[in-house]
């Protein structure tokens, strides 16, 4: 079965990504993008589902690693009872390939090394007819529809739809091992310079980390959380995956089992305001022409997520060819999400946008043109219920925080065109700003609790009204802010974790149950730091940190019971949140960190709206 989620470690090109386990197994890749069908699929399923191994025959080998510098090439080291070898698993940055290299090099001593290859196309569907070729470089070329893969290394044997061999390495040997994707209708691409290959992909990511600026602690935190974010930022398009798995269970066991590997508006919004704190102006125009592209057409069909390309058409699906991690079914490809309506991302993408002329990031006709049709498409929608922030598949209802995004998209416009001369109905939007504001004062608060409520028929509370104060909306020191807070860590702290809300079939139209969301307790660092809670925020800090694997990656949810990450990994919006919270940190010990998403920190929510 597979290892638990925390024990995996992600390498990535930029264009997709591998979970290598600590066991040596590389359990999970699709080729050539994130999205598409895994080639080893062994994460939800078992080692007939697809892997690569490459580890130590001996029983009791003892294994440690860590990145290379700032980087996602991977360094394992591993302790045999003869010796020790070190093996560095990589995924070199090439533009017309996917190119995966694992290099075994002898430390000390003797190690007997085995190598277990198990291809399997279309997620596990398909086992590829594979040719040997009896050269040099003991080339394996397996083809099964449009997909072909080319494998260089030490000599394997076929054994029942799997490919097996052992080796010996001594001290100051190497063992070159590499893996090739390229559409089957296409020559068969040459052998990749592997020394070329981890030479130039660590430069790579370490030249991209050497512009990383943070005043503050937590530092190194922030800096591998914004690589996680670069990796999962495509090379070409610019879109931004969620994460970079599929159906990895919100519940050990249960139905919460969703495809993370596309591009939300919102993950994405966020993470590019992220990056923008820190320094990288360019991923973020990279990814405001993903939008300008993906966008494009009548505001009326806009979506709340894309395939990495832009795509559309994102049907929900479920497979029976993987069973699911530890059982865990089913394995969903594709996302129903897509055609929700969820009023809060086009706030989202307005602060986004926003963000980015605040740090110099000039207006195009067209961008400015795409703002103005967004908010058009608000004018027509804006007073519908919908299916919130958290995606409910239960009734659609008038969601606080989604009341509370279209306000901060509102204020945007206005925004821009009050600071920065861009045209617009400006009198129409304050109009529109205040009538929000008003609505949300009067359903989505209540005044016995001094708390703002999940949605406007409810009492309960939710995790994403701690966003309230991180848009701008309402002061983080306001005594209707600290009541919400109050109110949050009451009904949804669970063992030192917070959760997303109290989940009901009623509400989301699911089975019960989840584990505490990672983001929502950095949303409450940031919070505790906005509103001056400095030691709380430390200590809150400290111990979500704390969940991140030894390589520094989060999921998606953690179960405090088993002490175990869960959801997909690595998950976007979890590491996007830990930056949020560090820089909020920084921004009230004094360290002027830059300040994303929420706009001026002086707003309140008695300010005079026209």
């Amino acid at each position: 079965m597979a290892l638990a989620i925390e024990d995996y470690a992600l390498i990535s090109d930029c264009y997709t990504g591998a979970l290598v386990g600590k066991d040596g197994s590389i359990d999970w890749l699709c080729l050539p993008r994130y999205d598409s069908a895994s080639i080893f699929g062994a994460l939800l399923g078992t080692r007939d589902h697809g892997r690569w191994l490459l580890a130590p025959t001996d029983p009791n080998a003892v294994s440690e690693r860590h990145y290379r510098g700032e980087s996602f090439v991977l360094v394992t080291t591993w302790t045999t009872s003869t010796g020790v070898v070190e093996v560095v698993d990589a995924m070199p940055r090439t533009e017309h390939s996917a190119n995966l290299v694992r290099r075994v090099r002898g430390v000390s001593g003797e190690v007997e090394m085995c190598v277990d290859l198990r291809m399997r196309f279309g997620y596990a569907s398909t086992v590829p007819w594979v040719r040997q070729s009896h050269d040099e470089s003991n080339t394996l070329l397996a083809v099964a529809g449009p997909d072909a893969l080319v494998i260089r290394g030490v000599k394997l044997d076929a054994a029942d739809h799997s490919h097996e061999g052992t080796f010996t390495v001594h001290e100051g040997e190497v063992f070159d091992h590499s893996l090739v994707w390229y559409a089957s209708h296409k020559p068969q691409p040459p052998a990749i310079d592997v020394d070329k290959g981890i030479l130039e992909t660590a430069k790579w990511w370490d030249a991209w980390a050497a512009t990383f600026t943070h005043r503050g602690a937590y530092a190194d935190e922030v800096l591998r959380s914004l690589l996680v974010l670069r990796a999962l930022t495509h090379a070409d398009t610019g879109g931004v995956a969620a994460a970079a798995t599929t159906s990895l269970p919100e519940e050990f066991g249960g139905t919460r089992n969703w495809d993370y590997r596309y591009v939300w508006l919102r993950d994405a919004s966020q993470t590019l305001s992220a990056l923008l704190a820190h320094g990288y102006k360019d991923e973020v125009d990279h990814w405001r022409w993903w939008l300008l592209r993906s966008l494009a057409g009548d505001p009326g069909d806009v979506q709340i997520m894309y395939g990495l390309g832009g795509e559309r058409f994102l049907p929900e699906y479920e497979i029976t060819s993987l069973p699911g991690y530890h059982g865990a079914s089913p394995v969903r490809i594709g996302n129903a999400a897509a055609k929700q309506f969820q009023a809060d991302v086009i706030g989202e993408v307005m602060i986004a946008l926003h963000d980015a002329r605040l740090a110099g990031i000039q207006e195009t006709d067209f961008s400015w043109s795409l703002q103005r049709a967004l908010i058009g498409r608000l004018d027509e929608v804006a007073h519908k219920p919908d299916q919130g922030i958290w995606e409910i598949r239960g009734p659609a209802r008038n969601f606080t925080h989604s009341r509370v995004m279209v306000w901060a998209a509102y204020d945007r416009a206005i925004r821009g065109a009050e600071e920065f001369g861009l045209e617009g109905p400006v009198q129409k939007w304050r109009e529109c700003r205040a009538r929000l504001r008003n609505e949300i004062e009067r359903k989505g608060y209540d005044r016995r609790r001094n708390t703002f409520t999940q949605h406007f028929d409810t009492a309960e509370v939710d995790a994403s009204l701690l966003q309230l104060s991180q848009v701008g909306f309402i002061a983080p020191d306001d005594p209707r802010m600290l009541g919400t807070v109050e109110a949050i860590e009451n009904d949804l702290m669970h063992s030192g974790f917070l959760l997303r809300y109290r989940s009901t079939p009623e509400l989301d139209g699911l089975p019960q149950g989840e584990y505490p969301f990672v983001a929502c307790s950095f949303w409450l660092v940031e919070q505790y730091a906005r509103s001056g809670r400095i030691d709380r925020a430390h200590e809150l800090m400290q111990r979500v940190c704390g969940v991140a694997n030894d390589v520094g990656l989060l999921s998606e949810e953690y179960s405090t019971a088993s002490g175990r990450q869960a959801g997909n990994t690595p998950q976007a919006l979890s590491h996007l949140a830990l930056v949020r919270a560090a820089d909020a940190i920084a921004r009230a010990e004094g360290h002027g960190q830059a300040m994303v998403g929420g706009g001026s920190p002086s707003r309140r929510l008695d300010a005079v709206e026209d």
